[in-house]
């Protein structure tokens, strides 16, 4: 049996779409459970008139309180009954062999609980644009090989690459990842469910752009874009250094949270699973107290330089080099 679980948010302009890619599919879903956070605008309605038309039930179900998009997804989740479930965004538009890809790719792996796609990209006109998703994480040939060799855990750790509304996996995974937690801003549902599978090596992926992805500005979250602006090269030079270690600080914050929530829901996991997520959390506490003095930050810049510790496939390693001498 498969699920599907959608969570919605006053996404009515594109709901519609989404529904009716999920009715195209080449392989049948067998429910779809919505489960709304108190949404103000037609979502209802559009939810009501595809009720009346699909193959298979369409559930409905109005949150009594919002509980926001991680304990959204944990709700609809457990309503689900398929032994495979397919997590759905509000806004996407999916490819009409995207069920069948997934499913046969856990069919054929039975020891992976967990698998996810690339995704193409569109506009808010429903417009296909430039680029995907994995271009946008840098999963590239060289991440993927990493990751099939056994180090999903420490890609995921130091940055996350799996998008929600790509993900299939079996219901019977669930049971060790909730509840979901929520003490981490970043760590949001799909973060969470990756990592923990991928501490076991439990999850996969298909190298295949399954759904359209709509960046629009009013998305809750992904590759939306904050307004953020990137930092100057002047005023890499010119900002207190203060500011410079901030979102070194969050970073910090994150992997410390993050292992401590691990290792509290999988004591079962070895201790020398996590050594490699410990030395990547002790890099960041390094940065983190490198001397003010920039002079004095360029021998135990380089001596990390040389054991490795610098480069890293996921970022532009070079310039956190730099910058840790310089700014």
């Amino acid at each position: 049996m498969i699920s599907v679980a959608l969570c919605t948010y006053n996404g009515a302009k594109y709901l519609g779409e989404q529904l009716e890619s999920i009715l195209n599919q080449t392989r049948s879903v067998n429910e779809i459970v919505i489960c709304d956070d108190r949404s103000s605008d037609a979502t209802a309605d559009i939810v009501k008139a595809f009720q009346d038309k699909a193959p298979f039930p369409i559930y409905f179900n109005r949150n009594d309180s919002q509980l926001g998009s991680t304990k959204n997804f944990e709700k609809c989740l457990q309503l689900c009954q398929g032994d495979i479930i397919f997590l759905c965004d509000q806004d996407d538009s999916w490819m009409p062999e995207k069920v069948e890809k997934l499913v046969y790719f856990l069919e054929k792996n039975p020891q992976q609980q967990m698998v996810f796609s690339n995704a193409g990209m569109m506009d808010e006109k429903s417009e296909r644009i430039a680029g995907n998703i994995w271009q946008e994480v840098m999963f590239d040939d060289n991440m993927q090989k990493i990751w099939q060799a056994g180090g999903a855990a420490q890609i995921l750790y130091k940055g996350y690459v799996v998008t929600g509304a790509t993900v299939a996996l079996r219901k019977s995974a669930l049971d060790k990842m909730l509840p979901f937690p929520t003490s981490v801003k970043d760590l949001i549902h799909d973060a969470w469910m990756s990592i923990s599978l991928a501490l076991k090596n439990q999850i996969g992926f298909v190298n295949e752009e399954l759904i359209l992805y709509r960046r629009h500005s009013a998305q809750q979250v992904g590759f939306g874009g904050n307004g953020v602006e990137a930092v100057s090269f002047k005023q890499r030079f010119s900002r207190p250094r203060a500011e410079k270690l901030l979102p070194i600080q969050e970073e910090l914050y994150r992997l410390e949270s993050t292992l401590a929530l691990l290792k509290q829901h999988y004591p079962e996991v070895p201790a020398n699973q996590f050594a490699k997520l410990e030395s990547h959390r002790d890099f960041v506490k390094f940065r983190l107290e490198l001397p003010e003095n920039r002079l004095l930050r360029i021998f135990p810049v380089t001596l990390k330089f040389l054991t490795g510790k610098y480069y890293d496939p996921q970022k532009h390693w070079w310039k956190t080099l730099l910058g840790d001498i310089v700014e």
